[in-house]
């Protein structure tokens, strides 16, 4: 029997809320080895090459990715491949003593249904507040176990693009919000989220959105100002290539 793989994967409060809404069904991730401009990519799964004791290659172990130009160059796709599994971290906070303390492990007397339902587990993307409040700290995402988890995603596509490839629909499926029409008639505009999250300014088309958003997350890990995020290999205007990843939600 083939044995599922599932791999964790961070997402912010406004995404979270997007895949718990069923608005976001993909995401788009920058390639840790990033191909020529020009290069042909197949996604697939091919077998990588290894030296063996006489120093002749060989093929080695199968595993799912991209590679380009003659097939020597590529990258492992760390997501899975499609049928793999996805749990979702996010920001969260538990009040147990045993898990503040840390590291983190499942309490034998803590029951999961029982956490959700009376509040002892929470998650900031439903806009809550701790169970006590005078411990208002917030758990980072990447410090979520798994058993803490509410959402597993499993992967249904894999491919790669450029970042401004992405279609007014594809946008829409990267969970962006529309701003409600002032009249019945009038043009649909769309979330900047980078002027505002709030909603107070808009674009006019899916792509923009999307691209303000992308602007807002990835700038925001640049605390030395937008000179540094325009000059990254991230930014929008590197236009890097993605692995856009397609998903649908799961039982946990």
């Amino acid at each position: 029997m083939t044995t599922i793989k599932e791999r964790p994967i961070l997402f912010s409060a406004p995404m979270v809320r997007a895949i718990l809404e069923g608005r976001k069904t993909v995401t788009r991730r920058v390639m840790k080895s990033q191909p020529d401009a020009d290069a042909t990519i197949t996604v697939e799964s091919y077998n990588v090459a290894v030296t063996n004791r006489r120093g002749y290659q060989e093929a080695g172990p199968e595993i799912f990715g991209a590679w380009w130009r003659d097939g020597e160059s590529g990258c492992k796709c760390p997501y899975g491949q499609p049928g793999d599994r996805l749990w979702v971290r996010e920001t969260w906070y538990c009040d147990h003593f045993e898990v503040m303390r840390g590291p983190y492990l499942k309490p034998d007397d803590l029951d999961i249904g029982e956490a959700l339902d009376d509040g002892t587990l929470v998650y900031a993307a439903d806009g809550l507040t701790p169970y006590e409040a005078d411990q208002p700290i917030w758990k980072p995402s990447i410090h979520m176990p798994r058993w803490a988890c509410r959402i597993l995603l499993e992967i249904t596509d894999v491919r790669v693009e450029r970042l401004q490839d992405i279609s007014d629909e594809q946008a829409q499926a990267e969970g962006i919000i529309l701003v409600p029409k002032t009249t019945e008639g009038s043009h649909q505009f769309w979330r900047n989220y980078h002027l505002s999250g709030d909603g107070t300014f808009c674009v006019r088309t899916p792509k923009e959105s999307f691209k303000s958003l992308w602007c807002h997350v990835a700038g925001g890990s640049f605390p030395k100002g937008a000179a540094a995020y325009k000059a990254s290999p991230h930014s929008w205007d590197a236009n890097p290539w993605v692995w856009v990843v397609g998903f649908k939600r799961v039982t946990p």
